[in-house]
């Protein structure tokens, strides 16, 4: 199994939001320099991840994007599934029609069931990772906070 970029840098962009905000909207543009995205690419991301109803956009001087949900509600499985992808090893055992042909074998094949097995544990796998886990991750790695906001001033 292979993931894409987009399962990649969506799971990357939702948890960059939830650690490096306090909650104030935060830029394409921040999201995508800090994770290294190609900013055209993560604004397609966004758009799926705004249709999926993970992140909302707030306009005006200081706007961008915030997270809809806690990072403990988002899981990397419904990252993976907003931008449309699955997680079967192989087209045989997709479900739905669009995802792959129906396999010819079926009724004889005696390894599709542990091509279905293994793409259920994986599926229930990413399912249970949450955005608030992978925080939680870096704050243990101690990796670098950058919450600073463009338009956040102090006296």
């Amino acid at each position: 199994m292979r993931l894409t970029t987009m399962s990649r840098y969506g799971t990357r962009a939702i948890f960059d939001i939830a650690y490096n905000t306090t909650g104030l909207p935060v830029q394409v543009k921040d999201v995508a320099e800090r994770q290294q995205i190609p900013i055209k690419y993560l604004e397609q991301i966004f758009h799926k991840l705004k249709k999926a109803d993970f992140i909302k956009s707030e306009r005006g001087p200081g706007g961008g994007y915030v997270l809809t949900k806690n990072p403990s509600e988002i899981t990397v499985g419904d990252i993976i599934k907003a931008v449309q992808e699955h997680t079967d090893l192989v087209a045989c055992v997709c479900e739905s029609a669009e995802d792959g042909n129906p396999c010819v074998r079926e009724e004889q094949c005696v390894t599709r069931s542990v091509w279905k097995e293994a793409a259920r544990q994986i599926t229930e796998y990413f399912n249970s990772v949450t955005i608030a886990d992978l925080c939680k991750d870096a704050r243990n790695k101690n990796l670098k906070q950058d919450a600073n906001h463009p338009f956040e001033y102090n006296i």
